[in-house]
């Protein structure tokens, strides 16, 4: 059988002998089904057209992306600690040579992931490294493969390995989340939020959506609920979930001042 990956939004399914009639990613609102409609591919099909980027994003912070550009594009994080690396977000295609890079970075103790959208193949990226994957409860109707190595969590926040702190945040998804990495930016903190908090074209600023491809916002309390959850950590550099998508200085307050103007027009 065969762990269908959806082309549309890059999220791998469940074994089975034929594609799935339709993806429940793709089929919510947050999301959509593209203008060919439903696709499907493999990893080995996937692999003879594409190849994995591995590069740096700063001491201690590798990224990861496939090229060309693959369903939404995003880029996973490999955050290396004393501890263990952590996984942040995932993508769809995992082939020899960039297991074979990611050993030599450590390899991964932990995949955690931003919100739904981001899963990409993690059960095969966990069964490669034996990581453990750690998802927040309130998403579990999300994952289109299930597997042993995914534990669930419940609550505001866990610590993947000792020094790094996910914490759901909510907006996107009930269980939308970010990484603290408090020894990012030199010191000063990073934050990584895929588009949980989504940084701009304008890299001082950031912002928060229901839904992106459809243009739906979020209500002011939920922007401000966010914004107070992310503000409980010291941070002065947000990595989104695309190369280049960083705001590189001021990030905390990057987060208040966006909050603060999305809140403003809405309620203008």
């Amino acid at each position: 059988m065969t762990a269908w990956i959806c082309v549309t939004c890059g999220v791998q399914h469940a074994d089975s002998p034929t594609p799935p009639e339709g993806c429940p990613v793709c089929l919510d609102e947050r999301q959509y089904v593209g203008h060919g409609g439903q696709r499907w591919t493999t990893m080995a099909e996937l692999g003879a057209s594409h190849r994995n980027e591995v590069r740096d994003e700063e001491p201690g912070l590798t990224g990861i992306a496939t090229t060309p550009s693959f369903a939404i594009g995003q880029r996973a994080l490999l955050v290396r600690t004393p501890a263990g690396n952590v996984l942040w977000d995932c993508i769809s295609l995992l082939d020899d040579s960039t297991i074979a890079a990611v050993q030599e970075l450590g390899g991964i103790a932990a995949i955690c992931c931003s919100h739904p959208h981001f899963y990409g193949a993690l059960v095969d990226w966990a069964e490669a490294f034996g990581a453990r994957v750690l998802l927040p409860a309130a998403d579990s109707d999300w994952v289109m493969r299930p597997s042993p190595l995914i534990e669930t969590w419940d609550g505001g926040a866990i610590e993947p390995v000792p020094g790094l702190t996910v914490a759901r945040i909510g907006g996107h998804f009930d269980g939308a989340a970010v990484l603290h990495w408090p020894e990012g930016a030199g010191g000063r903190g990073a934050l990584l939020t895929g588009d949980t908090v989504q940084v701009v074209a304008d890299r001082k600023w950031v912002s928060f959506m229901w839904s992106y491809p459809n243009l739906i916002p979020l209500p002011p309390s939920t922007i401000l609920d966010i914004a107070e959850r992310v503000g409980r950590y010291r941070f002065d550099r947000v990595y989104g979930g695309w190369w280049g998508a960083v705001v590189v200085g001021d990030g905390a307050e990057a987060v208040w001042r966006s909050a603060r103007r999305y809140v403003a027009n809405l309620e203008s």
